[in-house]
């Protein structure tokens, strides 16, 4: 069986946190000697220990699926964003009614 850089990507964050078998550890190891990005990638990890950092490819479908993801919780934001608004509005020009009908009551206009 081959190991696919993919296998590698999966193991990577236990490899950094150094909790991994020996032999995985040799694997990965000649991976990333024949594999100069993901080794840069690797090196720059250690100080972060994230397993957000690992690059993970994404397939056309992920990526589309989290363009959609993206694009609802914009809507989402703008619908809130845009209600929000006209209960301002709506607040505002009640206060300023509500001012104007009790100025004109007292007789201060």
């Amino acid at each position: 069986m081959e190991v696919t850089r993919n296998v590698i990507l999966d193991l990577l964050p236990m490899y950094l946190a150094n909790e991994v078998s020996a032999d995985t550890r040799a694997l990965v190891a000649k991976h990333l000697d024949a594999d100069p990005e993901l080794a840069r990638a690797a090196r720059e990890m250690t100080g972060s220990m994230s397993a957000r950092d690992v690059p993970v490819p994404l397939t056309k479908e992920d990526g589309m699926l989290a363009y959609l993801e993206v694009k609802r919780l914009q809507f989402r934001r703008t619908v809130l964003f845009t209600v929000t608004g006209a209960v301002l509005v709506f607040m505002l020009m009640g206060l300023s009614l509500a001012t104007f009908m009790f100025m004109t009551e007292q007789g201060l206009r």
